[in-house]
């Protein structure tokens, strides 16, 4: 069975095209696609079998080889900097919490400054 990565695929429109390894143009249906599977993204590694359609080569009973690698992921911080990043917002936290126990909440560009912090550190536990 030949095999090719994903060039495009329109998940509104249900279709796209794979990349031969020889560098053929194949298109791609989503009936082609496993059941259940989830609209694949460029990149993605793709074994299937081959049909002369209408306008050319068209993919059939298409199997998802290896997913292409998330760039999310790949620009994670370590487990180990994002150790320190929690302790070091820990203490920043405890300290507004001393100030609020004591009626006074952080001035305007403190809090917003402690807020785009939070809203960071949420991203990047969650990528």
């Amino acid at each position: 069975m030949p095999t090719g990565k994903v060039r495009f695929y329109d998940e509104e429109k249900g279709f796209g095209f794979i990349t031969t390894d020889d560098g053929q143009d194949v298109f791609l249906h989503a009936t082609a696609l496993p059941t259940g599977a989830p609209a694949p993204k460029a990149g993605t590694r793709l074994e299937f079998g081959v049909a002369e359609g209408k306008r050319g080569l068209q993919a059939l009973s298409v199997r998802v080889l290896q997913a292409p690698p998330s760039l999310a992921k790949r620009s994670r911080k370590s487990a180990d900097d994002m150790a320190v990043i929690v302790e070091d917002l820990v203490k920043l936290l405890d300290g507004i919490g001393a100030d609020l126990r004591r009626g006074r909440y952080p001035s305007g560009s403190h809090g917003k400054k402690v807020a785009a912090v939070l809203r960071k550190v949420a991203d990047d536990l969650e990528s």
